[in-house]
């Protein structure tokens, strides 16, 4: 970039990795995710649960956008570390609008408005500094005008429009903002750019983390209070080792394949892999580690006796399904991730995925804490296969990334 505009941004060297500021900015999301799974765990119907899907994927579709920005330019030097504090306020106000996002509590701020303006700001502050990095690459200016225009139009003023309706045509224009503002990114083009892959594939890896974490502060809020006990040791154990065998599905082998695929990729390609690979196929991880924290909570409920559960009651419905469907998600999601960018398909996973629903009539009829170590006991036996069964091709694959 210019000298003129090296007080302004910074280039991302094709070395780059991910900044500490980044990491702060995730923070911010960590907050959010517990605040949609409270959301979720306040009303358990079908209703609910579409309207929190929707936020989380609203959040996600703003943590994208500067995903591809701080691959760009460093998020830590020159307009972009105050465009990333900016970002952060308005995406914690929209945290904290999201218990009222569709039902506004009387006094105060008219919450679904907060949260659609909070929506805007980071969009336009997005596509602000885009604009500045752009300066010197027409074609990446083009890009940057063609899809921000759309996510202006389509995102932004559908979700202000749904703030001032309420009932079906609210939840149905929440799901056309989105909707529409996945498509456009889909159909607005190819032109942008990956400067480092190493950063791009770290980012979302620690997203990943991120959302994990969040599955193990539901443990914890799942007993809070609570005199420490057998049951609870045991479900809590269970809960994060459940946690624990999602990390290593994804980052034993996994990524590493797909960042090795991308760094082996070149021009349209490349920018194909990181949108569908990172930007499309994360989505089902993220939706559905949150499902799992719904459940892990749950569990914990009743396992440790809170809220009148006892020990040996079942799980049912709703927490239930996110328990299981949340990992049926999250492998799905991993079968696609390497497959959009290698053209291999994980069957083992996809065989784990079918047997964990295949398994929920029989863990609605067994006590929690049964029903929480048969998915454990699955994710075991998967991982401990692939560990087996790929051991060569883990080292292959790992010598291959440090050699990229």
């Amino acid at each position: 970039m210019a000298d003129s505009q090296r007080s302004r941004v910074v280039a991302v060297s094709d070395k780059g990795s991910v900044t500490q500021l980044e990491l702060f900015f995730d923070l911010v999301l960590v907050f959010a995710f517990t605040m949609v799974t409270d959301l979720a765990a306040h009303d358990l119907t079908a209703v609910n649960m579409v309207r929190a899907v929707v936020v989380i994927a609203l959040l996600w579709w703003l943590w994208i956008a500067y995903s591809w920005l701080g691959n760009v330019v460093k998020a830590d030097e020159g307009v972009m570390r105050v465009a990333i504090f900016v970002a952060m306020g308005a995406i914690f106000l929209m945290a904290l609008s999201i218990p009222e996002a569709f039902h506004d509590t009387p006094g105060g701020w008219y919450a679904p408005l907060v949260f659609a303006i909070g929506y805007m700001v980071v969009r336009v502050v997005h596509i602000g500094v885009f604009l500045i990095a752009s300066a010197n690459d027409a074609q990446l200016r083009g890009q940057v005008v063609r899809w921000g225009l759309g996510s202006l139009t389509i995102g932004g003023a559908l979700l202000v429009f749904a703030a001032f309706t309420h009932g079906s045509l609210q939840i149905m224009l929440w799901i056309a903002a989105i909707a529409g503002d996945m498509a456009w990114t889909l159909l607005a083009g190819t032109d942008w750019r990956i400067n480092s892959v190493k950063h791009f594939s770290e980012r979302y890896g620690l997203i990943i983390i991120v959302a994990l974490g969040e599955s193990i502060v539901s443990i914890g809020i799942g007993v809070a209070g609570l005199p420490i006990s057998w049951p609870i040791a045991l479900g809590s154990m269970l809960g994060l080792a459940v946690s624990g065998l999602l990390w290593w599905a994804y980052f034993d082998i996994a990524a590493l394949t797909v960042e090795h695929a991308m760094h082996q990729a070149t021009g349209e390609r490349r920018i194909r892999i990181a949108r569908g690979s990172y930007t499309y196929w994360h989505f089902p991880m993220i939706v559905g580690v949150i499902a799992l924290s719904l459940g892990l909570k749950k569990v914990l409920n009743y396992v440790g006796g809170a809220d009148g559960h006892t020990l040996d009651e079942a799980l049912y419905g709703i927490p239930l399904f996110a328990l299981y469907g949340g990992v049926v998600l999250y492998l799905v999601g991993l079968v696609g991730f390497k497959q959009y960018a290698t053209g291999q398909i994980s069957v083992q996973r996809l065989v784990a995925a079918v047997l964990l629903l295949a398994l929920i009539p029989l863990a609605a009829a067994v006590p929690a804490l049964v029903a929480l170590g048969m998915l454990c006991g699955v994710l075991l036996a998967l991982i401990g296969w692939e560990t087996v069964r790929h051991a060569g091709i883990r080292d292959e694959i790992r010598h291959a990334r440090h050699t990229a």
